[in-house]
């Protein structure tokens, strides 16, 4: 066993651990949420520009 986790265990903190395991978790959830939402937003605003691109090229045609 780890030498932390055998330490937690010997002294009665499994509370303590379950609360920083659960924390850890939740943490990494919100982490890997906003590199979502960001990596989101920079495929929209890449979106947009192609948009603007495109009734730019229609726009000079007529």
């Amino acid at each position: 066993m780890d030498e932390l986790t055998k330490s937690v265990v010997t002294r009665g903190d499994l509370a303590h651990l379950a609360l920083f395991l659960w924390a850890s978790g939740a943490t990494g959830l919100v982490v890997w949420s906003l590199r979502e939402l960001v990596a989101a937003n920079r495929r929209f605003d890449d979106f947009v520009k192609e948009i603007t691109q495109l009734n730019q090229l229609f726009r000079r045609e007529k």
